[in-house]
């Protein structure tokens, strides 16, 4: 199964996730399909905190993909925030 969720990146006490898809058996940080945005959430200055493609994320769900429920939320945000 193909599932969109985050894969951690950055340093200790300094995260930073990309949100990617990929294989479910595979681990989170590991090799991936696609990555589909970023997410930042001790975003400063004029960093942005969410980054994301919704064109893609939108055709890997019509194509099965399952996104995570942080994923899930973030997509919400995202689109309330673009909508403001």
């Amino acid at each position: 199964m193909v599932v969109i969720r985050l894969s951690r990146q950055g340093s200790t006490h300094s995260p930073k996730y990309r949100v990617a898809v990929a294989d479910s058996r595979r681990a989170a940080s590991k090799k991936y399909i696609e990555i589909v945005g970023r997410y930042n959430p001790l975003a400063r200055g004029q960093e942005k905190k969410i980054e994301l493609d919704l064109n893609k994320i939108n055709e890997w769900i019509k194509k099965g993909a399952q996104p995570s429920d942080t994923v899930k939320s973030l997509i919400k945000k995202f689109e309330q925030h673009k909508t403001a």
